[in-house]
């Protein structure tokens, strides 16, 4: 492995982990969940020879978001845009300020995202729209999916309708709710606004909520705000848009899929995306599948879902890591 590109974040995160050494090291554990000691660990473990220069330039890209989380705690976000662009010019400044801005947002309603889904709808339920909207659009995707799925059919469409519609709140108004539903959480990021809900967020949850549900949203809010509906398929992907992917693109999201999961998708699809698959497998992959697929019978649709799901998890993971771009009806020009 010889390329900055080719480095998962969490092997990023590796590579500093060992450059600061043992005992360093075991001080940031400290501030690590299990999981996330886990990941990292694996991920030192079997981390490959890197050439000088790739270390130098994973370290340099670290550094170069430590300063820029600094400059915006100490500054503003307007300051810290003004300072990173004088030093690193405006492309590089606003790729850092996107990570820098998502990292800190996450930090809010910290204590909804390590919730279970159950205490979470407990807590939410009985809420107005527009506050289950605001929650939601902290939440993980997953979370938020499995609540929408619970909630009664009217008040999911006019939550799904609000989170599209979000574009921003005041620290205020969100410590006021954090502070009302869970005392538990007491800081939240120090910006004039912070970014929550919007069209993404909506697509992001709506590829996780089950079909029947979805479908249902995107029925009702047809006729109450049918550009809307327009503007969020424009974001979603399923399984069946593995057509728009190239042939790059879709041997790249393959090699991390399970067979199984590929066998019993491949099974439930139509034949253009079964030929689709097959075409950039490799020949021997491909016979194995094939095989097994004739030995599945009686597949449940919900299991074929599922499958399809992960897979398309897996896809969404990749275009975020900027392994694989998803084009599907947007404006952004892709250059070859």
């Amino acid at each position: 492995m010889s390329d900055l590109l080719e480095l998962t974040s969490t092997q990023k995160a590796a590579v500093v982990i060992t450059a600061l050494g043992t005992d360093n090291a075991a001080g940031v554990y400290k501030h690590l969940s299990n999981d996330e000691v886990e990941a990292l660990t694996l991920d030192v473990s079997s981390l490959p020879y890197l050439e000088a220069n790739i270390v130098d330039s994973v370290l340099n890209e670290f550094y170069e978001l430590c300063l820029t989380q600094k400059v915006i705690t100490d500054g503003g976000v307007e300051y810290a845009r003004d300072v990173l662009t004088k030093a690193f010019g405006e492309e590089v400044a606003a790729k850092l300020m996107s990570k820098i801005t998502k990292s800190m947002q996450s930090k809010a309603f910290e204590f909804v995202r390590k919730s279970d889904y159950k205490n979470l709808l407990a807590i939410v339920q009985n809420e107005y729209p527009q506050t289950i909207a605001l929650i939601l659009s902290y939440a993980t995707s997953e979370q938020a999916s499995a609540v929408l799925n619970e909630l009664p059919k009217e008040k999911r469409v006019e939550v799904v309708e609000r989170i599209a519609k979000m574009d921003s709140a005041s620290p205020d108004t969100v410590k006021a709710i954090e502070a009302t539903l869970e005392r538990k959480f007491a800081s939240v990021v120090s910006m004039d606004t912070t970014e929550v809900g919007g069209i993404n967020t909506v697509a992001d949850i709506l590829n996780k909520v089950d079909r029947s549900t979805e479908k249902y949203i995107f029925d009702e809010l047809s006729v109450r705000d049918p550009v809307l509906v327009d503007e969020i398929k424009k974001k979603m992907f399923v399984f069946e848009d593995i057509l728009s992917l190239d042939s790059m693109s879709i041997q790249r999201f393959i090699r991390d899929c399970d067979t199984k999961d590929l066998s019993i998708a491949i099974k439930g699809s139509n034949e253009e995306v079964a030929a689709a698959l097959f075409a950039n497998m490799p020949q021997r992959m491909q016979e194995s599948i094939q095989q097994e697929i004739e030995y599945l019978h009686n597949i449940r649709m919900r299991d074929v879902e599922e499958a399809q799901q992960r897979i398309v998890g897996i896809i969404r993971h990749l275009e975020e890591e900027g392994e694989i771009v998803i084009g599907k009806g947007g404006d952004d020009e892709i250059i070859a």
